[in-house]
């Protein structure tokens, strides 16, 4: 499309007048619900917790219940979801958190959640490439006898990625579409090999006993379990690229967290039967991330361990991807309500993606893995080594970040049925919506409380209140900006968390 100083352009291929800034909205119908649940689902990666997250609960936290702890926190989101998915009916924007939370609480907050979520979710994505980087060498090390750095397997990725993310989002949603199917079947061919062949203390169902979920350790492994589930809450980020937003993107919400919730407790569970509950914890301890390998191994044989180890690989790279649309599409609409440099709020060329924001994903996470190669004078082996670092600092002050969004979501969407006098018609939704948030907002306080462990520094050690600073910072960058532009430019300030109803109202001003 090409434009000029008029309020219109004209179309090479049909002659038809456009609005001049169509660039501004995102291109509607691009997703249906098969590809908007496959591109929220990508980002849980499915395999990296099956194999990651769940030994590292198992071992660091020595909680048997992690099955029910899915469970409990299935509960905890399907009943922030309910909230969540009537206001996505309401507010149709690529900023989902802040646009949802400024509607409720107000532009300045806005802001503050702005910001919360550009570097919740760049943080997330970039910590994945230090894991992605060390089982990668490690890869071509063990099957093709080549030994690389870390760095260079990430780089490469990191640059796979923006091109990605350049694309049409359904060549996206079909490139995660696979990758996720396949993740997801063979932990299925795992879980069924588990329960086949049991450990010696056969199919029990101990680790739903609730007594499993007593002791010191549970708050932790609430924030690891958390984790898990990250991703769903992207569905409204799509909503401008969907056909029926009000329709579609709660559609998905469910859809996700229940099949989350259900797929990581089976798993988690199998974990514990083919090893036997009480073995479950040393033997995590023991085998640490290879736990799932070790496991496969001598049920279903090697061609499918190195099968799997190959898929552990993909589906982190489905993650990366996943996370970086959502950054993107976060800084897009930031752009476009004066957050962020106008540039930001624009569309690329025919594809109608978030160009510019997808190259500053891209700029940012090539920045962080070149620092952290530059630091990095340890044998990947080592576990200070700070290829190890990337992965779980940044993936922690992601997850706090996101955990944070969603509690304040929670109350905005009270507040925002209420102001509109909706509080009797919406009751039960802002009853649900309440508990989920006082229920985040505990989850919340663990990880910053346990910080440390999450991390794996001491207890004296000042990365416990750095790292989560981090987000502490971002909020308060967030507010002064929103303070700033209240004051300075308050036509800017009213049109925070509006997205595409303000460019339908410069639309309709210019027609």
């Amino acid at each position: 499309m090409t434009t000029d100083s008029s309020s219109t352009s004209t179309s090479a291929a049909g002659g038809i007048s456009t609005f001049k800034g169509q660039e501004r909205a995102l291109r509607a119908d691009r997703l249906g619900t098969g590809g908007l649940l496959l591109s929220v689902l990508a980002a849980t990666a499915p395999l990296m917790v099956v194999a990651g997250v769940m030994p590292t609960t198992f071992a660091v936290m020595g909680i048997v219940g992690q099955p029910l702890l899915f469970v409990v926190l299935g509960v905890v989101l399907i009943l922030f979801s309910i909230g969540y998915a009537e206001m996505s009916r309401h507010v149709h924007n690529a900023g989902a958190f802040y646009a949802y939370i400024s509607r409720g609480l107000g532009g300045t907050a806005g802001a503050g959640a702005a910001l919360v979520a550009l570097v919740a979710y760049n943080a997330l994505q970039i910590g994945i490439y230090g894991i992605f980087g060390f089982e990668v060498s490690g890869l071509l090390a063990t099957y093709a006898e080549v030994e690389i750095a870390w760095w260079i397997p990430a780089l490469v990725a990191a640059l796979a990625v923006g091109l990605l993310g350049w694309l049409k989002i359904d060549v996206n949603a079909r490139v995660l579409g696979v990758l996720l199917v396949i993740e997801v079947l063979l932990v299925v061919i795992f879980d069924v090999a588990a329960l086949a062949d049991p450990g010696k203390e056969g199919l029990s169902l101990h680790a739903f006993n609730p007594d499993t979920l007593t002791g010191a350790g549970v708050g932790t492994a609430l924030c690891f379990c958390i984790a898990a589930f990250l991703g769903f809450e992207q569905a409204p980020v799509y909503a401008e690229e969907t056909s029926r937003p009000h329709v579609l993107v709660p559609r998905v919400m469910f859809l996700a967290v229940g099949g989350v919730a259900v797929f990581f407790a089976l798993s988690s569970w199998a974990l514990t039967v083919a090893t036997g509950p009480a073995a479950i914890v040393g033997t995590a301890q023991k085998q640490s991330a290879g736990l799932l390998f070790f496991l496969t191994e001598s049920r279903l044989g090697g061609t499918f361990t190195d099968v799997l180890h190959v898929l552990f690989v993909t589906g982190m790279f489905a993650a990366l991807l996943s996370f970086h649309n959502v950054v993107a599409r976060y800084a897009f609409a930031m752009g476009r309500e004066g957050l962020l440099p106008a540039a930001f709020g624009r569309t690329s060329g025919t594809s109608g993606a978030p160009g510019t924001g997808s190259l500053l994903q891209t700029v940012v996470a090539v920045v962080v893995v070149a620092a952290f190669a530059i630091a990095d004078d340890k044998p990947a082996g080592d576990p200070t080594a700070p290829v190890l670092h990337l992965f779980t600092w940044f993936g922690n002050i992601g997850a706090l970040g996101v955990i944070v969004l969603m509690a304040a979501a929670s109350l905005s969407v009270v507040v925002f049925f209420v102001r509109r006098g909706a509080a009797g018609a919406q009751a039960w939704r802002l009853v649900t919506s309440a508990l989920a948030g006082l229920a985040l907002l505990v989850i919340a306080g663990y990880t910053v409380k346990d910080f440390e462990v999450l991390v794996g520094a001491g207890p004296d050690s000042s990365l416990s209140w750095i790292l989560p600073g981090i987000i502490g910072l971002a909020l308060a960058a967030g507010l002064v900006l929103g303070l700033v532009l209240r004051a300075r430019a308050p036509e800017k300030h009213a049109r925070i968390g509006l997205g595409n109803e303000a460019f339908q109202l410069d639309k309709a001003a210019s027609s």
